[in-house]
């Protein structure tokens, strides 16, 4: 299988695990779910930014880190939740930030050698504004 089958059968994955976010259990019945690594390859991390939701994994490329996010908006009254995929690459050590509404900023950083991909900041922190009550 090629990498780039690869990279849009793990996005096609990524799609669908946020669909299954969308219809599951009600918000009021569980707190956000948080994973923020470091992860390996094609594994999702899972953070808050505000009332954001983000699911993160990457793809190893030529030694750097191909990442792909997507965001959507965890308050939104009904489905379809609307969403924004972003995919970036970073060299080992490199990060990006992902800033939401009231300075909450959450980042994420490509591994040593390209082979894990975490996520650090204030807004991975549940909140009021964050809690699904």
């Amino acid at each position: 299988m090629t990498p780039r089958i690869q990279l849009k059968l793990f996005t096609a994955a990524a799609a669908l695990t946020l669909a299954g976010f969308a219809a599951g259990s009600p918000a009021a019945a569980q707190e956000p779910l948080t994973r923020a690594g470091p992860v390996g390859p094609y594994e999702p991390i899972l953070a808050s930014v505000g009332s954001k939701r983000l699911i993160a994994f990457f793809v190893p490329d030529n030694g750097r880190c191909a990442v792909n996010t997507v965001v959507w908006d965890s308050q939104a009254a009904e489905a379809p939740y609307s969403s924004a995929r972003m995919r970036i690459s970073l060299n080992p050590g490199q990060a990006f930030q992902l800033d939401g509404a009231k300075l909450e900023t959450v980042s994420v950083q490509c591994g040593d050698n390209a082979s894990t991909l975490s996520v650090g900041g204030p807004a991975l922190i549940p909140t009021a504004a964050t809690s699904s009550r």
